[in-house]
């Protein structure tokens, strides 16, 4: 199972563990590491290979780089299928299975090594930022911490609040891009404003120059409303 530390080691060293635990397990065998660098590899490409061994949740997967093979001009794989053995205990936010994703959310509010001094670094109020692309786990990670305590920030919440009458980008986008963005009740179309942005950098920017620094002093502001409720 990999936890936090090991998911952040270099693809080198991970890699050298990998084979450490594969030739532990038969050292008869020869052993083919390889990086991927797209969703298929060698699978797609390898005349030599026979066999791909496949999980429950990644047959699909396998079917995918037959359906490749065959317009790649080559032979489809036997899938062996491996049965995912099932976790008596998980908990109703867990997933069934024995998964690694369980550990590391077991982990949540366990400090993997102590807090590092720095004097610059006043002790609270303690921020942690989380990003990541559409469907990464943010908002589900987010619910987590403020089950244990957290004082939760919703930069998405806050960026629509920034665009609504009174809020503190909404004259000066209006300025900027003209009262045709603007719904009959007065309201900012997103959509609108959207058109007028997207695949244009130099708009995009005048926008983002204007919006980001409003959202970073509504974070700074309900940074210090968390400090004073002592979060």
């Amino acid at each position: 199972d990999k936890v936090l530390p090991e998911l952040i080691e270099p693809y080198e060293l991970r890699a050298a563990k990998l084979r450490e635990f594969l030739e532990d397990v038969k050292p008869s065998l020869c052993y083919d590491i390889v990086p991927l660098a797209d969703p298929f590899g060698p699978s797609v490409t390898d005349p030599d290979l026979q066999c791909l061994v496949v999980s429950e949740e990644t047959h699909r997967g396998g079917e995918a780089v037959n359906k490749k093979r065959l317009e790649n001009g080559l032979p489809e794989l036997a899938l062996y299928e491996i049965q995912l053995m099932k976790d008596p205990e998980h908990s109703q936010n867990e997933e069934e299975k024995i998964s690694s994703s369980s550990l590391r959310q077991r982990l949540l509010g366990t400090l993997l090594q102590p807090p590092r001094c720095d004097p610059a670094l006043p002790l609270r109020p303690y921020v942690i930022g989380l990003t990541g692309g559409t469907g990464s786990g943010k908002t589900s990670m987010a619910k987590l911490l403020g089950q244990l305590g957290a004082f939760v920030i919703d930069a998405d919440q806050l960026g629509h609040a920034v665009y609504a009458p009174g809020g503190p980008a909404y004259e000066p986008v209006v300025a900027a891009f003209g009262a045709e963005i603007l719904n009959k009740d007065g309201t900012i179309n997103r959509k609108v404003l959207g058109a007028k942005v997207f695949g244009n950098q130099e708009q995009l920017k005048r926008l983002t120059d204007i919006v980001w620094p409003k959202i970073a002093q509504m974070v700074k502001e309900r940074v210090r409303e968390a400090d004073a409720q002592g979060k």
